[in-house]
């Protein structure tokens, strides 16, 4: 076969699978651009890969994609011990082709994001694989080069730390309705109708990389999260606008000023109220945020 015929063949290939790629990077990772590096550099190793000895291709860019991120995990928990303030997931615009979001799995909340970053990288890449795209514990033992026993381990420990610190879900509708009130009584400044929304423990994270003004440490207990995110919209509500936005599978709002997204806001659900506010402020985390997200 000619050379030309062999490297479409490889596109092609790789093409049909990038988009899990990015969603199993970006799970492990949690910022698109780390979640691009990677699926960047799996692209390199497949290219420059003997092709014809591959015999699932599939299995192949997976396997690879998931060490990657395994490595890369590493470094990136450690810069973010120098991040400045709290730091969140990078949030996405989830408004895609039925098709694409289907292949990168189950949308996955910010909150959620944020709790599997607690996770070892491991464990992270054995719930991931497991959750979200359905892999069974014998091919994630082969992807990770590991036992099944340990897998199987591996995804019950994850389990059990994130079942410590997640609520029960609500329904999308609820998650709707508990955020539009959220936006009401944030834009009116109406302090007691925000604080009955807000559960008694709930916490507010406020991630600004140091490159904007913002707590540097988590706000908790419904009355003073309730008072700082009045306070911030008195502060900072002039000249801004405020837009219901699709974001990781979820209702946010959106804040921008003369057109530009200076701020996210997304919250975490549960049965009794909100339980997590965040904010997500850092410049660098909002480019992806155009006029066109608002839904």
């Amino acid at each position: 076969m000619p050379h030309g015929e062999v490297l479409t063949d490889a596109v092609r290939a790789f093409d049909a699978v990038r988009p899990r790629l990015f969603g199993i990077a970006y799970r492990m990772l949690g910022t698109v651009q780390d979640a691009e590096d990677t699926v960047q550099d799996t692209w390199l190793r497949w290219q420059h890969a003997d092709r014809s000895a591959v015999r699932d291709a599939t299995a192949f860019l997976v396997t690879t994609t998931t060490r990657l991120a395994l490595n890369a995990a590493t470094s990136a928990r450690a810069r973010r011990e120098s991040y400045v303030g709290p730091w969140l997931p990078e949030p996405v615009q989830t408004s895609l082709d039925p098709a694409d979001r289907a292949e990168q799995g189950e949308a996955v909340g910010l909150a959620l994001l944020l709790l599997l970053q607690r996770l070892t990288p491991t464990e992270r890449a054995v719930y991931v694989l497991r959750e979200a795209f359905d892999y069974s514990f014998r091919q994630i033992a082969e992807v990770l080069d590991i036992t099944e026993a340990n897998a199987r381990q591996l995804g019950r420990r994850a389990r059990t730390h994130l079942a410590e610190e997640r609520h029960m879900p609500v329904a999308p509708a609820d998650h709707g309705r508990l955020l539009h009130a959220f936006l009401g009584a944030a834009r009116s400044g109406d302090l007691g109708r925000l604080e009955k929304l807000l559960v008694n423990d709930v916490v507010s994270y406020a991630d600004s990389g140091g490159l904007v003004s913002a707590a540097r440490v988590p706000v908790t207990g419904s009355a003073n999260v309730a008072r700082y995110l009045v306070g911030l919209v008195r502060k900072y509500g002039a000249g801004v606008s405020l837009d219901v936005v699709e974001s990781n599978g979820q209702e946010a709002v959106l804040v921008r000023r003369a057109g530009s997204a200076v701020a996210l806001c997304a919250i975490d659900a549960s049965p009794e109220g909100i339980a997590r506010v965040l904010i997500i402020l850092n410049p660098a985390k909002l480019a992806r945020f155009g006029p066109h997200a608002v839904l």
